[in-house]
Protein backbone atom coordinates (compact mmCIF):
# COMPACT_ATOMS: atom_id res chain seq x y z
CA UNK A 1 0.00 0.00 0.00
CA UNK A 2 3.15 2.41 0.74
CA UNK A 3 6.16 2.07 -1.11
CA UNK A 4 9.14 4.00 -0.75
CA UNK A 5 12.04 4.12 -3.61
CA UNK A 6 15.19 5.62 -3.92
CA UNK A 7 13.99 8.22 -1.02
CA UNK A 8 16.35 10.95 -0.48
CA UNK A 9 15.76 13.84 2.23
CA UNK A 10 17.59 17.18 2.69
CA UNK A 11 16.50 19.65 4.90
CA UNK A 12 18.82 22.96 3.76
CA UNK A 13 21.93 21.73 2.42
CA UNK A 14 22.21 18.87 4.65
CA UNK A 15 21.09 15.60 3.83
CA UNK A 16 18.56 13.87 5.85
CA UNK A 17 17.64 10.23 4.17
CA UNK A 18 19.36 8.34 1.79
CA UNK A 19 18.07 6.10 -0.51
CA UNK A 20 15.12 4.69 1.67
CA UNK A 21 13.20 1.77 0.04
CA UNK A 22 10.51 -0.10 1.73
CA UNK A 23 6.96 -1.29 1.33
CA UNK A 24 3.84 -1.09 3.92
CA UNK A 25 1.18 -3.37 3.26
CA UNK A 26 -2.20 -3.37 3.94
CA UNK A 27 -2.59 -4.48 7.57
CA UNK A 28 1.14 -3.97 8.53
CA UNK A 29 2.08 -2.76 11.70
CA UNK A 30 5.92 -1.80 11.65
CA UNK A 31 7.72 -0.27 13.93
CA UNK A 32 11.40 2.06 12.52
CA UNK A 33 13.68 1.99 15.29
CA UNK A 34 16.53 4.99 15.43
CA UNK A 35 18.60 6.89 17.83
CA UNK A 36 17.66 10.43 18.38
CA UNK A 37 18.43 12.28 15.21
CA UNK A 38 18.71 9.18 12.94
CA UNK A 39 16.30 10.52 10.51
CA UNK A 40 12.90 8.93 11.81
CA UNK A 41 10.81 12.14 11.91
CA UNK A 42 11.73 13.77 8.68
CA UNK A 43 11.05 10.26 6.99
CA UNK A 44 7.32 10.65 8.12
CA UNK A 45 7.47 14.38 7.47
CA UNK A 46 8.93 13.77 4.01
CA UNK A 47 5.94 11.12 3.72
CA UNK A 48 3.59 14.01 4.35
CA UNK A 49 5.10 16.32 2.14
CA UNK A 50 6.59 18.19 4.50
CA UNK A 51 10.13 18.39 3.34
CA UNK A 52 12.38 18.14 -0.21
CA UNK A 53 12.72 15.19 -1.22
CA UNK A 54 13.79 13.07 -4.80
CA UNK A 55 12.74 9.00 -5.80
CA UNK A 56 9.43 8.00 -4.99
CA UNK A 57 6.80 7.90 -2.65
CA UNK A 58 3.79 5.87 -3.61
CA UNK A 59 0.29 5.23 -1.75
CA UNK A 60 -2.24 2.48 -2.91
CA UNK A 61 -0.46 3.09 -6.44
CA UNK A 62 -0.58 6.80 -6.20
CA UNK A 63 2.37 8.70 -6.80
CA UNK A 64 2.97 11.14 -4.05
CA UNK A 65 6.00 13.07 -4.20
CA UNK A 66 4.05 15.96 -6.59
CA UNK A 67 1.08 16.24 -3.95
CA UNK A 68 0.25 18.78 -1.61
CA UNK A 69 0.77 18.23 1.87
CA UNK A 70 -2.93 19.36 2.42
CA UNK A 71 -4.20 16.43 0.18
CA UNK A 72 -2.19 13.93 1.76
CA UNK A 73 -4.02 13.54 5.01
CA UNK A 74 -7.32 12.85 2.74
CA UNK A 75 -6.42 9.73 1.05
CA UNK A 76 -6.86 7.78 4.40
CA UNK A 77 -3.53 8.82 6.38
CA UNK A 78 -3.37 10.01 10.15
CA UNK A 79 -0.03 11.37 11.64
CA UNK A 80 0.41 12.42 14.78
CA UNK A 81 3.30 13.96 15.11
CA UNK A 82 6.06 13.70 18.53
CA UNK A 83 5.17 17.21 20.10
CA UNK A 84 1.25 16.64 19.62
CA UNK A 85 0.13 19.80 17.96
CA UNK A 86 -3.05 20.48 20.06
CA UNK A 87 -4.44 23.90 19.60
CA UNK A 88 -4.83 24.52 23.48
CA UNK A 89 -7.86 26.81 23.37
CA UNK A 90 -10.34 24.09 21.59
CA UNK A 91 -11.53 21.22 23.88
CA UNK A 92 -10.23 17.75 23.29
CA UNK A 93 -13.18 16.83 20.82
CA UNK A 94 -13.03 19.80 18.58
CA UNK A 95 -9.38 19.44 18.24
CA UNK A 96 -10.59 16.00 17.48
CA UNK A 97 -12.95 16.64 14.94
CA UNK A 98 -10.96 19.41 13.54
CA UNK A 99 -9.28 17.80 10.64
CA UNK A 100 -12.28 15.85 9.27
CA UNK A 101 -13.87 19.27 9.24
CA UNK A 102 -10.83 20.91 6.98
CA UNK A 103 -11.23 17.74 4.80
CA UNK A 104 -14.67 18.60 4.20
CA UNK A 105 -16.33 15.55 5.95
CA UNK A 106 -20.04 15.58 6.00
CA UNK A 107 -22.08 14.99 9.66
CA UNK A 108 -22.72 12.11 9.75
CA UNK A 109 -19.06 10.51 8.63
CA UNK A 110 -17.55 13.00 11.21
CA UNK A 111 -20.14 11.16 13.74
CA UNK A 112 -18.87 8.13 13.01
CA UNK A 113 -15.23 8.04 12.61
CA UNK A 114 -15.47 10.05 16.39
CA UNK A 115 -17.39 6.98 17.98
CA UNK A 116 -14.91 4.96 16.17
CA UNK A 117 -12.11 6.97 18.25
CA UNK A 118 -14.31 6.98 21.19
CA UNK A 119 -14.76 3.02 20.96
CA UNK A 120 -10.35 2.78 21.00
CA UNK A 121 -9.93 5.62 23.45
CA UNK A 122 -12.99 6.04 25.84
CA UNK A 123 -10.91 8.41 27.72
CA UNK A 124 -11.33 10.99 25.52
CA UNK A 125 -15.05 10.54 25.89
CA UNK A 126 -14.69 11.85 29.50
CA UNK A 127 -12.33 14.54 28.55
CA UNK A 128 -14.42 15.43 25.36
CA UNK A 129 -15.59 18.73 26.96
CA UNK A 130 -12.20 20.12 28.72
CA UNK A 131 -10.04 22.54 27.00
CA UNK A 132 -6.73 20.72 25.46
CA UNK A 133 -4.39 23.19 26.99
CA UNK A 134 -5.91 21.63 30.35
CA UNK A 135 -4.62 17.75 29.70
CA UNK A 136 -1.42 16.07 30.81
CA UNK A 137 1.31 15.91 28.61
CA UNK A 138 -0.20 11.77 28.76
CA UNK A 139 -3.19 12.52 28.12
CA UNK A 140 -1.96 15.06 25.62
CA UNK A 141 -0.88 12.36 23.86
CA UNK A 142 -3.73 10.10 23.35
CA UNK A 143 -6.03 13.01 21.89
CA UNK A 144 -2.94 13.53 18.92
CA UNK A 145 -3.56 9.29 18.51
CA UNK A 146 -7.11 9.94 18.36
CA UNK A 147 -6.83 12.93 15.65
CA UNK A 148 -4.91 10.56 13.58
CA UNK A 149 -7.29 7.83 14.07
CA UNK A 150 -10.18 10.41 12.55
CA UNK A 151 -8.22 10.48 9.29
CA UNK A 152 -6.42 7.56 9.54
CA UNK A 153 -8.60 5.19 7.44
CA UNK A 154 -6.23 3.30 5.61
CA UNK A 155 -2.23 4.41 7.26
CA UNK A 156 -1.70 5.74 11.04
CA UNK A 157 1.89 6.90 11.55
CA UNK A 158 3.12 7.53 15.22
CA UNK A 159 6.55 9.77 15.84
CA UNK A 160 7.59 8.57 19.06
CA UNK A 161 4.69 7.61 20.59
CA UNK A 162 5.49 6.49 23.79
CA UNK A 163 8.86 9.24 24.72
CA UNK A 164 7.56 10.91 27.76
CA UNK A 165 4.86 9.02 28.91
CA UNK A 166 4.32 7.06 32.50
CA UNK A 167 4.78 3.36 32.76
CA UNK A 168 0.54 3.16 33.30
CA UNK A 169 -0.36 5.65 30.70
CA UNK A 170 2.57 3.58 28.11
CA UNK A 171 0.70 0.30 28.67
CA UNK A 172 -2.80 2.16 28.21
CA UNK A 173 -1.55 3.77 24.70
CA UNK A 174 -0.27 0.14 23.77
CA UNK A 175 -3.81 -1.36 24.68
CA UNK A 176 -5.78 1.21 22.20
CA UNK A 177 -3.31 0.31 19.87
CA UNK A 178 -4.03 -3.48 19.83
CA UNK A 179 -7.91 -2.64 20.56
CA UNK A 180 -7.27 -0.72 16.75
CA UNK A 181 -5.84 -4.25 15.74
CA UNK A 182 -8.56 -6.00 17.05
CA UNK A 183 -11.43 -3.08 15.56
CA UNK A 184 -9.89 -2.78 12.35
CA UNK A 185 -7.34 -5.38 11.22
CA UNK A 186 -6.76 -3.49 7.48
CA UNK A 187 -5.58 -0.44 8.71
CA UNK A 188 -1.64 0.07 8.56
CA UNK A 189 0.57 1.06 11.48
CA UNK A 190 3.91 2.78 11.33
CA UNK A 191 5.34 4.07 14.33
CA UNK A 192 8.89 5.44 15.18
CA UNK A 193 11.18 4.86 18.50
CA UNK A 194 14.14 4.66 20.08
CA UNK A 195 13.62 2.20 22.00
CA UNK A 196 12.82 -1.39 20.49
CA UNK A 197 11.78 -3.00 23.46
CA UNK A 198 8.44 -1.12 23.89
CA UNK A 199 7.27 -1.88 19.87
CA UNK A 200 8.11 -6.07 20.33
CA UNK A 201 4.73 -6.99 21.35
CA UNK A 202 3.11 -4.75 18.63
CA UNK A 203 4.90 -4.60 15.52
CA UNK A 204 5.13 -7.32 12.70
CA UNK A 205 8.35 -6.15 11.40
CA UNK A 206 11.06 -4.18 12.57
CA UNK A 207 12.59 -1.48 9.94
CA UNK A 208 15.63 0.42 11.52
CA UNK A 209 16.94 3.46 10.62
CA UNK A 210 20.87 4.67 11.15
CA UNK A 211 22.56 7.68 9.92
CA UNK A 212 19.57 7.85 7.36
CA UNK A 213 19.85 4.92 5.62
CA UNK A 214 16.91 2.43 6.32
CA UNK A 215 17.63 -1.31 6.58
CA UNK A 216 15.29 -4.39 7.64
CA UNK A 217 15.76 -6.13 10.81
CA UNK A 218 15.01 -9.71 9.95
CA UNK A 219 14.71 -10.92 13.70
CA UNK A 220 11.13 -11.52 14.61
CA UNK A 221 9.52 -9.45 17.27
CA UNK A 222 9.35 -10.35 21.08
CA UNK A 223 5.72 -11.92 21.13
CA UNK A 224 4.70 -11.82 17.66
CA UNK A 225 4.32 -15.47 17.78
CA UNK A 226 0.94 -17.25 18.36
CA UNK A 227 -0.36 -15.19 21.06
CA UNK A 228 -0.30 -12.07 18.85
CA UNK A 229 -1.83 -14.08 16.59
CA UNK A 230 -4.49 -15.46 18.55
CA UNK A 231 -5.18 -11.94 19.55
CA UNK A 232 -6.22 -11.12 16.59
CA UNK A 233 -8.16 -13.63 15.27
Amino acid sequence: MLELRQLDAAIGNVTILRNVGFMLAEGDTVALIGRNGAGKTTLLRSIMGFTDVTGSIRFAGQEMTSLAPAHRPGLGIGYAPEDRRLFSAFTVEENLKLPVQVAGLGAAEQAQRLERVYHILPELREMAARPAGNVSGGQGKMVALGRALMLGTRLIMLDEPFQGLAPALARRYAEALRTLRDTDQNVALFITESNPALLRSLADRTLVIERGEVTENLLEPEGQGSDRADSTR
